[in-house]
């Protein structure tokens, strides 16, 4: 009986070792199973902090995982909260509870976060707290960032004078620019022109070609120069500005001009979805195609070739009768009713079937293809933003790529689109932006308003 006993206890014996490891094991978790220190990363999208300075704050604690982060600029005895959020860590004890292993976190710091902050340096500042067990608290684990503080906008000074401008026109301005500038052009409202080095001149002289919207009857025009940091300056410089009268029409829309323009659009369209009624596909093509076709023109924009192509006064087609000038308020009626109403956005002109179309000046083709509700259309490059538009082609004899000088025919006229007669739709464009056509076919407006500001600059020939 004792021998059994005795034989009892000592099968007990490594049980209970087992379970006194196990609840020592318990303790060393609870006492020593804090989160570990986090691996932070702070990534400013700049070498300064100015007005606004995005930064990347990428944070990773892969132990019991992120506790609470907070995240400031300091500036002596100044500080602003940027961000702070508490995450929930994973248990102390392994395999019990979720965690966030790792954040992104986008901040922005500068004096619009700290109105105190002034020239000098300034620090970003993250504080991550590490996870707890029930004895221990460790201290949280800080990372920091000192940068130069930069408040000073880029230099700006207006070189160019009589700035005389008309609404949906264009003119020119000659500038100089701060070494800090990293970005500088001519704001119209929504419009961005922006600014080139001026040829020949010197390492800060800049020029930028820029127009007032034709929707634009006061001139909300700024000349604007940036630095990395965000600091901007801004000058007032039009000397004059003339209004442009609205000019209406109205356009009868019939069922037999449906018949013969929805079917033809919507087969060269495939992403185009019809609607229920002729009419109704004809309200959609005019409105939101028409948005889509303006969206591809201005994307256009991005292919300008930084240098002057053209040469002299630009030629429209000639003979030809003006059928609709630029900028005309259109109003659509249909069965004695207005459906809808658009802006004519260039000139249409008319000859005889199938005229041929010359090449307002020489440039580069960047689309030749059908485009919605200009139908067959044509765009050529002319440089630094400027591009012009030919549309309505009935056939087109130029390619993308293709190099053109002015007057070499390009197409011929016709009634493809949202064409109701052989015509073509003919528009000048600065950075997508249709403007009126009738100032770069004059050759007193082009010396007047751009050569004798660019002088040199310009090309001879001009």
């Amino acid at each position: 009986m004792a021998d059994a006993v005795m034989r009892g206890g000592r099968s007990l014996k490594p049980v209970v070792v087992i379970v006194c490891a196990c609840l020592l094991a318990f303790l060393a978790l609870g006492i020593f199973r804090v989160g570990g220190k986090p691996d932070v990363r702070i990534q400013p999208a700049m070498s300064v902090i100015g007005k606004r300075t995005p930064v990347t704050i990428e944070i990773a604690e892969p132990r019991r995982g992120l506790s609470r982060v907070r995240i400031e600029l300091v500036q002596g005895e100044h500080s602003a909260p940027l961000f702070e959020k508490t995450y929930t860590a994973a248990s102390q004890i392994p395999f019990l509870g979720s965690k966030t292993v790792r954040d992104t976190i986008g901040v922005e710091a500068g004096r619009q976060s700290l109105p105190a902050l002034t020239g000098g340096e300034a620090t970003i500042r993250v504080t991550s707290d590490r996870a707890p067990t029930w004895l221990r608290h460790p201290d949280p684990h800080v990372e920091e960032l000192t940068l130069p503080v930069r408040l000073t906008p880029p230099s700006l000074q207006v070189r160019s004078s009589q700035t005389y401008v008309r609404q949906g026109g264009c003119e020119a301005v000659v500038y100089s620019v701060g070494e800090s500038a990293v970005r500088d052009g001519v704001r119209a409202g929504s419009w961005w022109f922006p600014g080139f080095p001026l040829p020949g001149g010197g390492a800060h002289d800049r020029f930028a070609l820029f127009a007032v919207p034709y929707d634009m009857d006061r001139p909300e025009v700024r000349l604007v120069v940036e630095d990395a940091a965000g600091n901007a300056a801004e000058a007032a410089f039009i000397d004059r500005f003339f209004p442009r009268p609205l000019r209406t029409d109205t356009i009868q829309v019939s069922d037999s001009f449906l018949d013969k323009v929805v079917p033809a659009i919507v087969s060269q369209t495939p992403g185009f979805r019809e609607r229920g009624t002729l009419l109704e596909s004809y309200l959609a093509i005019n409105r939101e195609m028409r948005d889509a076709n303006q969206e591809t023109i201005l994307a256009l924009v991005r292919t300008t070739t930084p240098g002057f192509l053209w040469r002299g006064e630009f030629v429209m087609m000639p003979n030809s009768k003006t059928t609709a000038s630029f900028a005309e308020r259109r109003s659509y009626l249909y069965e004695g009713r207005e459906v809808d109403v658009q802006t004519h956005l260039g000139y249409d002109l008319a000859s005889v079937k199938q005229a041929p179309v010359p090449a307002a000046n020489a440039g580069v083709v960047v689309f030749a293809g059908y485009l919605g509700i200009y139908g067959n259309a044509i765009v050529i490059d002319h440089g630094y933003g400027l591009q012009s538009i030919y549309a309505h082609l009935s056939s087109m004899g130029a390619g993308e790529g293709q190099e053109v000088s002015r007057g070499d025919v390009i197409g011929r006229t016709g009634e493809t689109g949202l064409a109701g007669g052989d015509h073509l739709h003919f528009s000048v464009l600065l950075q997508g932006l249709p403007v009126d056509s009738i100032e770069w076919c004059d050759s007193h407006w082009i010396e007047d308003r751009i050569a004798r500001k660019l002088g040199a600059a310009l090309p001879s020939g001009r």
